[in-house]
């Protein structure tokens, strides 16, 4: 998230004011190392794009990769297509931009991922700048939205205490006084190349379930990790992988947060006793 914001942000603030629709284009193919918009639904590109990008290899491509860590987060269901259609424009008889209410509908999901990190949303891609809904423009599409409204979504949170050597009562509380509990091992890559940095290895095992749902858990603690990129980092060291119950509960408006984690060392049996005396346990 640092490279987007320390090379795409100053890139974007001018570009796409400047951009003129009568000025000579070109069509290309999107290339295979410009993985961000590759499987975007067509395979030709205008250059230049919105942003005044002309050179493929050498603005194009490495600034698509930019946008890369804010898309596995996952915040909007048509972030991609929004962020393609100024980056990597479809190549037809006339200018397709996206519409002012794709725009919105994005701002509104990825700007709090973006201000979880200390950035605010690019002045460049202020949604004043876009077509209104009656032009010919990129819309939303309402199932996206629809499906994504029912389930449960991270949110961005102040890092939750790592309580280390915890007792069996004090385990046993936190279960009782939450949502839910989960066990997860957390990994962090060394060297991240396209991969998400931080990722959840194997599966997700529900201690207690609560509201959360078995197919969307293991997704959504790895949303988690991505938008919470500085918690992260200080809970799995590079190349490294850490068993953690995760404690938590889920809020009215369907936001996830994470209130207690405890490590689960390999000679840890206070936590194996914990989690089965909470079988038969009552609150």
């Amino acid at each position: 998230m640092a490279t987007f914001f320390a090379s795409t942000l100053v890139a974007m603030l001018s570009p796409l004011l400047a951009f003129d629709m009568g000025q000579s284009t070109r069509c290309v193919t999107i290339p295979n190392q410009m993985k961000v918009c590759k499987d975007v639904g067509y395979s030709e590109m205008r250059l230049p794009n919105f942003l005044g990008h002309s050179n493929l290899e050498g603005e194009v491509v490495p600034h698509s990769e930019d946008w890369r860590p804010l898309l596995q987060t996952g915040c909007h269901p048509q972030a991609q297509a929004f962020l393609c259609s100024i980056i990597a424009p479809v190549c037809l008889d006339t200018f397709i931009q996206p519409c002012r209410s794709l725009c919105v509908a994005v701002r509104d999901s990825c700007a709090p991922v973006l201000a979880c990190q200390g950035h605010p949303w690019p002045e460049a891609l202020d949604c004043d700048r876009f077509p209104a809904e009656e032009d010919t423009c990129l819309t939303t599409h309402a199932k996206f939205s629809h499906f994504a409204k029912g389930l449960p979504k991270p949110a961005c949170q102040n890092c939750p205490p790592v309580e280390e050597g915890p007792t069996v009562k004090m385990v046993l509380s936190a279960f009782c006084h939450h949502d839910f509990a989960v066990t997860a091992k957390l990994h962090r890559l060394r060297h991240p190349t396209g991969e998400p940095e931080f990722q959840v290895e194997g599966r997700v095992e529900f201690i207690r379930q609560g509201p959360l749902l078995p197919y969307d858990t293991q997704h959504l603690l790895q949303q988690w990790l991505l938008i919470n990129l500085r918690c992260a980092s200080a809970l799995v060291r590079p190349g490294r992988s850490q068993l953690y119950v995760l404690i938590g509960s889920v809020q009215p408006d369907g936001t996830v947060t994470l209130t207690r984690l405890f490590p689960w060392h390999r000679k840890d049996a206070g936590m194996a006793l914990a989690t089965r005396k909470w079988k038969h346990h009552r609150c």
